[in-house]
């Protein structure tokens, strides 16, 4: 039996508000997207910079609550009311079955055109297509917002019959925690290299990581007695590695200054050009600054804003009792930042050598962290900041020299010890892995 259809003009209209109902679905479901995975920074950027376009999309950002309700409540609209009018044509044109026509047919269009080819495109262009929907989407949003704040006040009251308050805060991912984890995500596709994540890592990780977890400890602090005569001090300070030496009297954990050896220098030439060339009468202790101190606890952001407040470079740190721990120096702190610094006076990995088995001969006082840093290594320092810290605390023991002990995948062989104190320790890493240049190299 042929089927005969007249084209009308109200059956038309119903083509043509299908199509137009489709393309409203479509934007809902674009912006909603657009709207979503649109980077906050790259927005707000554009808002600095004077665009009108950004600084409206910034404000829809900020108000997902609106943007969402708005947009699921318009693209409920438009799809139920053009599956409505779709059915009604279909029943036109085929009579019962046109039902199901209309059912087969707006889901194909839906899922394709109003789902994924805007969704896609979206998601690929976020910041484009956010710019691009801010104007009309805010329009629609004022337009429905009556009805919108209506189903946002039903909802917010079936969620309080239930005992539960959508305004309560929850725990977020940082904003800290979301930079790194995108620096993590560009750096395993290739667009950040291994040392820029680990300078933006340090960066971060200031605020977590406190001055007794880098610092030089007591026993390996160069010091002077400030008791000795003169020459002797200019000696000892003239021969040092390092431009900053603390004095102590009486007691060496007893600092009663820090002389720098230019200040030395200066006056030494001072005399040799007056013509004094006797060392002796050099009062060293009037030319040292007073030992500034600070608690173990203090973290390296704190740290680092009071060294650049006090223009100072060194600090010494004490325990809660006063006692000295160790000393701080500014290249410390900027070295967990851009990895080791390196001058004519260190060695190029200090305190590890690399030995041609693949091994690495470490000592004891080497920290975690920088050996994480150098070696690509992913050796946890919770609960120790030295290497011979962390295979104390797994073996639960002072280790005699000689016993080897394998954690985390990698070999750790005493070599040495000085009564309680583990001084060298051969490290040797998974089997298969290659000897790592040092970060500062690759």
């Amino acid at each position: 039996m042929e089927m005969q259809v007249d084209i009308d003009l109200p059956l038309i209209m119903l083509i043509g508000g299908i199509l137009i109902l489709l393309v409203f679905s479509a934007f809902f479901s674009g912006s909603e997207t657009a709207l979503t995975a649109a980077q906050r920074s790259r927005i707000h950027r554009l808002a600095e910079d004077g665009s009108r376009r950004a600084e409206m999309a910034e404000k829809l950002i900020n108000d997902r609550e609106s943007v969402l309700g708005t947009v699921l409540l318009g693209n409920n609209l438009v799809n139920i009311l053009a599956s409505a009018l779709a059915t009604i044509l279909m029943i036109r044109i085929f009579g019962d079955a046109g039902v199901l026509y209309a059912t087969a047919l707006m889901t194909g269009l839906v899922v394709v055109f109003c789902e994924l080819l805007p969704k896609t495109f979206a998601i690929t262009q976020p910041e484009r297509a956010a710019l691009g929907v801010a104007l009309i989407m805010r329009g629609i949003i004022w337009v429905l917002w009556p009805l919108v704040a209506m189903a946002r006040f039903t909802v917010r009251g079936i969620f309080h019959l239930f005992g539960y308050d959508p305004d309560r805060p929850f725990d977020v991912i940082t904003a800290h925690d979301e930079l790194r984890g995108a620096v993590d995500l560009h750096h395993r596709e290739g667009a950040v290299k291994k040392r820029e994540r680990d300078m933006i890592g340090g960066i971060l990780d200031l605020d977590d990581v406190a001055v007794d977890d880098i610092m030089v400890h007591r026993k390996n602090i160069h010091m002077v007695d400030a008791g000795l005569p003169a020459d002797e001090i200019i000696g000892h300070v003239l021969s040092s590695p390092y431009t900053r030496v603390p004095l102590w009297s009486g007691d060496p954990e007893n600092i009663v200054g820090v002389v720098h050896a230019k200040d030395l220098l200066r006056v030494m030439m001072a005399r040799q050009r007056d013509g004094v060339p006797a060392d002796q009468t050099i009062d060293v202790l009037a030319l040292a600054s007073a030992p500034w101190f600070v608690p173990e606890g203090t973290t390296l952001r704190a740290q680092l804003v009071a060294f650049l407040a006090r223009r100072s470079h060194f600090v010494l740190v004490v325990d809660e009792y006063g006692v000295l721990m160790g000393l701080v120096t500014l290249e410390d702190i900027l070295e967990e930042i851009v990895g080791e610094i390196s001058d004519e006076h260190d060695a190029p990995v200090r305190g590890v050598r690399i030995q041609p088995d693949g091994s690495y001969v470490t000592d004891g006082a080497v920290a975690i962290r920088d050996l994480n840093r150098e070696f690509y290594w992913n050796l946890p320092d919770d609960e120790a900041t030295t290497i011979a810290g962390l295979v104390i605390h797994e073996a639960q023991a002072i280790p005699e020299v000689g016993q080897v002990f394998t954690y985390y995948g990698f070999k750790f062989q005493i070599l040495r010890r000085n009564r309680n104190a583990i001084s060298s320790i051969r490290i040797t890493p998974p089997p298969g892995s290659e000897p790592q240049p040092p970060a500062h190299q690759a």
